[in-house]
């Protein structure tokens, strides 16, 4: 363990040097108490002291002000900090512009070694900030401050009275935030938050797309059966046709039969009257074959009635044709009867002798021309019937080839109809299906792909983003562990020599929002236990605290600092102890502390600034000590 000297000379800072905000003087004008005062500061440690009432405390609560400090703002109305009877009042911070430890100036948009910020405040409640006489906005002070690694906001960069318990009851969280955000390590746990939100906005994305994603889902599954029902319609609709063809074509068909029927009955009928022809043909040869027996009168006589009889038939025949335009053989044959009539007149008496086997012959004959006439009679209805069975089958015809090319079907007219019927059922049950069901499918059926494909992505953008917060948590837990491990070194040597025992702990490191700092401490060789507002009296909480405090000062950013009346509480062993670390550790760092104590001074190291505030008959004046 190092002796307090050695503890004294400091350890190796962890920053680069600062840019450097230094206060070279304050100049307060009916702010508080203080009519008129300027408080010259130095580099190093500057001590405000002075007895309770003096005016200490206004003298940090100034410089809070002028930096903008919100906690100034929160505590109190700023009008009531106007010195009583005046109308305003205000605070002024030179600032050292100089160069220092680079070639260049802190502020290096002014050309001076010195720059005024100011902060007016008056009665009616108007409030502004000037900076080297100009009007300038608080975001515009917030900025400069920025630039010079200043947060005023930040307790362990300036602690108000009562900030030391304050700080003591805050959750460990708070206390982790308020230390990374001292020594800048807020960008690695924004980072951290930062890919957190973008998680939280993938995993709200995703959620939105899955969402979206079911809901497409169980559209999707009600478009799809409608479009399979739209389908499914189509094809009977597709049967329906078919059906319609082949019922048109098997028509058809049917009337082909009946025409080739009717043509094989007309053929048949045509054949017979050639048999009775023949027949007929035959009888009169027989007849004739008899008559040559006969005398040469009843060969004449049978050759007259042959004549006859064939004219009668030729003009039967020729009238049964009349209707075609052949009048003239009719007449023509009229006239041949009526010539053959006066010749048979005279061959008459010779018919006598031959009647008998005429007459046989003749019933014969005429037996066979009334078959031949019946046939005709049938033949010509059958003509008439294959006509229009012709007419028909070529409007059927027409009316299948219309429908499609020729079918050939086995199957009679009835059994398509039957089967067309069930399809047209079928159809009918189908007719809520809309034409729109294949459109919306297809829709759907794309959205629901660019959903997929949408999640899949947001599903890869997640893992990246889980990658990227373990790989940010683990470089935050890398700095903040080492930040912890450097400050706890010198947390336990500080105490140490305080007759305590102590360490800091982080506790929840793998989870940055619940991450916490507590500081345990443990005096007079009680076994360390964690620092609350209730185990340890007020000096030892003082005590553990500024222990803490001094062990970060080398990791802190900001060149500028200041702590109000925390040794109140502390036993002089203890304050002393404090103060030398304190005066040792700022020394080493060449930046700017101002402390306010209102306790005796009993260790005055020659390179501290020693200030001290009286108040006369109610106006706060001031005065160096050398």
């Amino acid at each position: 363990m190092r002796s307090l000297p050695q503890l004294l000379n400091g350890t190796p800072r962890l920053w680069l040097v600062k840019l450097g905000l230094l206060i070279r003087e304050i100049i307060l004008e009916n702010f508080m108490s203080y009519e008129y005062a300027r408080i010259p500061f130095r580099d190093g440690v500057n001590i405000v002291c002075g007895p309770n009432g003096a005016g200490k405390s206004s003298v940090l609560l100034a410089i809070s002000l002028a930096l903008g400090q919100s906690y100034t703002e929160r505590s109190r109305k700023l009008s009531d900090l106007i010195r009583w009877g005046k109308s305003s009042g205000r605070v002024s911070l030179i600032l050292d512009n100089s160069p220092r430890k680079s070639p260049t100036r802190p502020l290096q948009r002014y050309k001076g070694d010195s720059v005024m910020l100011s902060r007016i405040l008056r009665k009616d409640g108007k409030y502004w900030f000037e900076l080297e006489q100009r009007v300038v906005e608080k975001s515009d002070v917030a900025r400069l401050l920025s630039e010079l690694g200043v947060n005023p906001d930040n307790m362990l960069i300036i602690m108000h009275q009562n900030m030391v318990e304050e700080f003591t009851v805050l959750p460990p969280q708070e206390k982790l935030r308020i230390v990374e955000a001292a020594v800048g390590f807020e960008p690695y746990r924004r980072n951290v938050l930062e890919a957190r939100q973008k998680l939280s906005r993938i995993l709200s994305e995703a959620d939105s797309v899955n969402k979206l994603l079911k809901s497409a889902e169980q559209t999707l599954a009600y478009w799809k059966e409608l479009n399979d029902r739209l389908q499914t319609r189509r094809q009977m609709e597709i049967k329906r046709k078919f059906l319609e063809r082949e019922l048109a074509w098997a028509e058809a068909i049917r009337q082909e039969r009946l025409v080739s029927n009717l043509s094989n009955s007309l053929e048949s009928k045509q054949a017979e009257i050639s048999r009775v022809d023949r027949e007929l043909h035959e009888t009169v040869e027989r007849v004739e074959k008899r008559r040559r027996g006969l005398d040469e009168v009843r060969l004449d006589f049978r050759k007259l009635l042959e004549t006859r009889l064939e004219l009668e038939y030729k003009k039967g025949w020729e009238e049964g044709r009349a209707a075609s335009g052949r009048e003239h053989d009719v007449n023509r044959l009229v006239t041949l009867a009526g010539e053959c009539q006066a010749r048979m007149d005279a061959a008459q008496r010779k018919m006598d002798e031959l009647s008998e086997e005429i007459v046989g012959e003749m019933v014969n004959q005429a037996i066979l021309r009334y078959r031949r006439e019946t046939l005709q009679d049938s033949v010509r209805a059958v003509e008439k019937e294959l006509r229009a069975a012709s007419a028909e089958l070529e409007e059927l015809t027409v009316r299948a080839e219309t429908a499609g090319t020729r079918v050939m079907t086995e199957r009679s007219i009835g059994e398509i109809v039957a089967e067309a019927r069930v399809t047209d059922g079928h159809i009918a049950a189908l007719s809520d299906a809309s034409e729109e069901a294949e459109r919306m499918f297809e829709s759907y059926s794309k959205l629901y792909a660019e959903l997929e494909e949408r999640a899949r992505e947001v599903a890869e953008s997640r893992e990246k983003v889980l990658e990227e917060i373990k790989v940010r948590m683990e470089t935050w837990r890398k700095f903040v562990g080492n930040l912890l491990d450097s400050v706890n070194t010198r947390y336990e040597e500080i105490l140490s020599h305080l007759q305590a025992k102590g360490y800091v702990e982080l506790t929840n490191g793998n989870d940055i929002e619940a991450a916490g700092l507590d500081l345990h401490v443990g005096f007079k060789g009680a076994k360390p236990v964690m620092l609350d507002a209730y185990t340890q009296s007020g000096g030892e909480r003082s005590t553990a605290v500024m222990a803490f405090l001094l062990a970060l000062q080398h990791h802190i950013r900001s060149p500028f600092r200041a702590i109000d009346e925390y040794d109140v509480h502390m036993d002089p062993r203890n304050r002393e102890a404090i103060f030398r670390v304190l005066v040792s550790t700022i020394g080493s760092l060449g930046e700017q502390y101002v402390m306010i104590t209102p306790g005796q001074l009993t260790f005055i190291d020659e390179s501290v600034h020693v200030i001290t505030v009286q108040n006369v008959e109610g106006r706060s004046t001031v005065r160096e000590m050398d």
